[in-house]
């Protein structure tokens, strides 16, 4: 072996030794990490496990074309959900044929309870209203899109009009207005006047509508 090989030998282990002896430094630093650097993993959203809607509802009238949702306690075969029919009946395995329209959740969930005690001891029925379909306005006059549509517990004489694909070409923007319907059978007569709520001007014309109500653009 002549000199110079004995030389690069030399050199080369020291400088081994050196880079043996940090790979446990950097697996040592890698674990001293502190947890608040590392991301932890996405936890589920809170809306994927709660049920926001709201059981047991004693306020609330069933109409024809509202979908219910119905849930009877370890009985997956009967829990479904169901449409009130245009006659105001459902119909459930055990049960059978039930008066939905002019009832709350809450009452319906009693009747579905008593049908259901002939082949479940104590059974435990939740009823939830999953879409509102039975509650309508109305617009009519020059609007693109005139007729009935479901009614959101937020719509306003502008969602109205947007919902019916807005004016047509010789609309009275300033004469608009809502009738709606009282209690005794009579009518009210609610102005609206589009060009004022739009530059801001008394925007306490543009009410939240109730059901029956129906908005008329002349």
């Amino acid at each position: 072996m002549n000199s110079c090989t004995l030389w690069i030998k030399r050199l080369a282990l020291p400088v081994f030794c050196v880079l043996l002896s940090s790979l446990p430094q950097a697996q040592t630093t890698a674990e001293n990490t502190p947890a608040a650097n590392v991301p932890a993993p996405a936890s589920r959203p809170a809306s994927a496990t709660n049920v926001t809607a709201k059981p047991h509802d004693g306020s609330y009238v069933i109409g024809n074309d509202d979908v219910l949702a119905v849930s009877v306690w370890k009985e997956p075969d009967i829990s479904r959900s169901i449409p009130v029919r245009s006659d105001g009946k459902i119909s459930l395995p055990l049960v059978g044929e039930l008066q939905a329209t002019g009832q709350t959740p809450l009452k319906l969930e009693q009747d579905i309870a008593a049908k259901l005690k002939n082949y479940i001891e104590d059974p435990d029925v939740t009823v939830i209203v999953q879409q509102i379909n039975s509650q309508k306005f109305n617009i009519l006059g020059q609007v693109n899109k005139p007729g009935a549509y479901a009614l959101t517990n937020t719509a306003t004489v502008l969602d109205a009009i947007a919902i019916a694909g807005g004016f047509r070409d010789f609309a009275k923007q300033k004469s608009i207005y809502v009738l709606r319907q009282n209690s005794d059978g009579s009518q009210t007569r609610i102005p609206f006047n589009y060009r004022e709520v739009l530059k801001g001007e008394n925007p306490a014309q543009n009410i939240r509508l109730q059901p029956r109500d129906t908005v008329i653009v002349p």
